[in-house]
């Protein structure tokens, strides 16, 4: 058997890697907000959770095990409710076509759930069009002596240890590593708080315009350039891959 290689995005030699978030960056909603507003403990919980986060005062991790864990609906029942009420964000489609036809990886880094994910990628994209997409995300398993059919059955099962449950900078990095002549141009786009820890890591980041991330990235004083939809992020990709302007510049336009 053949291994996975650590790097899957390096496999067709890009010279450009783009890295997004998946809820509320290429979808126009948050699946994982949804569930928790609709079925769990709501909204103002789960904004005042959010804070908590933003500004240090708890681990996503910690925080989102705790807004997860409310939701008592089986999975199957999630993932019908989503399929429902998730849309695509306007422009991804495009995008993603795009960035297919022209040799730039897209890598989905989400601090969600592997099997929503899969399933509303199938819906919204269609099965063969989100095959091409490389997905790193969390996983869901079934609680002791329980199924995840059952409610109440399930609970997230995290990536890795870290205090985010999946360090999104711990899949980024080892690009960000590689050597002048093999290490690629690296964007990332992302809306909320599961992106903290990808915000310093790329050579450029889309943070969208009016969400959490944005304002995590003023008090930081991490370099970054708004969006509203994948419209926008496309304008500025292609622009970056023809050479009719670079990264460097891009940010000088944002001062």
């Amino acid at each position: 058997m053949s291994t996975p290689s650590p790097l899957p995005a390096l496999k067709t030699s890009p010279k450009f890697i783009f890295f997004t978030d998946f809820d509320g960056t290429i979808t126009q909603q948050d699946s994982n907000d949804f569930l928790v507003n609709t079925y769990g403990l709501g909204p103002t919980r789960r904004k005042e959770l959010f804070q908590d986060v933003l500004f240090g005062r708890t681990s996503f991790r910690d925080a989102f095990k705790t807004m997860l864990d409310s939701v008592q609906l089986p999975l199957d029942q999630c993932i019908s409710a989503l399929l429902q009420n998730i849309s695509l964000d306007e422009g991804f489609k495009e995008f993603y076509e795009w960035a297919r036809a022209n040799n730039v990886p897209v890598v989905v880094l989400s601090g969600g759930m592997e099997p929503l994910i899969r399933a509303l990628l199938g819906h919204l994209l269609g099965v063969e069009e989100g095959r091409g997409l490389v997905i790193m995300s969390n996983g869901v398993k079934a609680r002791e002596g329980m199924e995840v059919g059952e409610e109440g059955g399930w609970e997230i099962e995290y990536r890795d240890e870290s205090a985010f449950g999946h360090d999104k900078s711990r899949q980024i990095r080892p690009y960000a590593e590689l050597p002048d002549g093999k290490r690629p141009v690296l964007f990332y786009a992302g809306d909320g708080v599961s992106d903290l820890s990808a915000a310093r890591e790329t050579d450029l980041l889309f943070a969208k315009a009016g969400h959490d991330l944005v304002t995590y990235c003023q008090n930081e004083k991490v370099p970054f350039t708004t969006f509203q939809n994948f419209n926008e992020i496309l304008e500025t990709v292609k622009s970056i891959v023809s050479g009719e302007t670079d990264v460097a510049e891009v940010m000088k336009n944002q001062i």
